[in-house]
């Protein structure tokens, strides 16, 4: 819970800090200070739910024993 406290506080500051930078020149630090708040904002990492393929039951139900494959 602290930690998700801790990340929310991060991204508001990132947010605030993100305003005042917003009328300056894009330079290399507030790029990289946008795509960090995005990904504090936006934490979805399709990683996570990438799928490998059929597991072991499926593949006993559709290719089990008496099937010729």
């Amino acid at each position: 819970m602290e930690t998700m406290v801790a990340a929310i506080g991060a991204a508001v500051a990132l947010i605030s800090l993100h305003r005042r930078l917003t009328g300056q020149h894009l330079n290399t630090a507030t790029i990289k200070l946008r795509a960090r708040a995005h990904s504090m904002l936006h934490p979805y990492r399709p990683e996570l739910h990438y799928m490998r393929g059929p597991g072991p039951k499926w593949q006993e139900k559709h290719l089990g024993a008496g099937r010729f494959d």
